[in-house]
């Protein structure tokens, strides 16, 4: 893959030219690692946006929920095989996300629209406050 040119003259190294080489594979983030996503709280709802673009929701993207945990995988295939320069990631992205303990994980919904996939989970009202519970004599 073709590296972008440095500008000449620059003080600070080029952070994308350190970010592509072999150390990055030990960072946290870098050029293949994720994608972004934001998460909010609105209607009762925890809703996780991601940016996805170029994939196929139908065939490239998988949402799966197992133990308070929401996981989005998606993959974006090359579709070039003659040689080229691009500087677009492709491979499998994973990320994943724990819901909030009220979270009612059997009425996800997800859509897919123009690059951004939204996830909305209903969240359950706050857990009522303890009560005493009057017993009654038996007849």
């Amino acid at each position: 893959m073709a590296k972008l040119a440095r500008r000449q003259g620059s003080v600070i190294p080029d952070m994308l030219e350190w970010l592509d080489s072999p150390w990055a594979t030990l960072l946290p983030f870098g050029p293949n690692q994720t994608f972004r996503v934001e998460d909010y709280v609105a209607d009762d709802q925890y809703v996780i946006r991601a940016e996805l673009p170029g994939v196929d929701p139908a065939k490239d993207i998988e949402v799966t929920v197992t133990d308070g945990t929401l996981t989005i995988h998606a993959e974006r295939r090359e579709e070039h095989e003659e040689p080229h320069r691009s500087e677009f990631r492709y491979g499998s992205f994973d990320r994943s996300v724990t819901l909030p303990q009220r979270a009612d994980t059997a009425h996800v919904k997800a859509q897919y629209d123009k690059g951004i996939l939204e996830v909305r989970v209903p969240v359950g009202q706050a857990k009522a406050e303890g009560r005493r519970i009057k017993v009654e004599p038996a007849d």
